[in-house]
């Protein structure tokens, strides 16, 4: 993971808008929404590595760093990180514009872990290389 300056060495995979509808009672974005645009963006990396369906298991080292605010728009970076057999640990930063145009600040870090996946959905080898 990348320091609180510099943004994680992998490409931007998703952006979208923080809306009011996504808040929780403080007024601030629900962290519930923020890591199912992490999932989204790490399934989008995981599935082009696994050439196919991928699924996910585990997300290890959550961190929450700062709230998202209604306005911000949120960027995901995430890079393959670690593979195995059947699965693929999916290093993901989430960084958020202030109100859409002002300073970037990272706000969450985490990895996911997903399993590539045959069409009946057992597991299936996650080619080398």
């Amino acid at each position: 993971m990348s320091d609180q300056n510099t943004a994680l060495e992998g490409e931007i995979i998703l952006r979208t808008l923080a809306m009011p509808k996504d808040t929780n009672t403080s007024g601030d974005i629900f962290g519930g929404w923020v890591m199912s645009q992490m999932d989204i963006a790490g399934g989008i990396i995981a599935g082009e590595r696994a050439q196919g369906r991928v699924a996910t298991v585990a997300v290890n080292a959550m961190k929450f760093i700062q709230p998202v605010k209604v306005g911000d728009v949120l960027c995901i970076y995430g890079r393959v990180g670690r593979v195995g057999t059947t699965s693929m640990s999916i290093e993901l930063e989430a960084w958020v514009k202030r109100d859409r145009l002002g300073e970037r600040h990272k706000v969450t870090e985490g990895i996911f872990v997903f399993v590539a996946l045959d069409d009946d959905g057992q597991p299936v080898a996650v080619e080398k290389g």
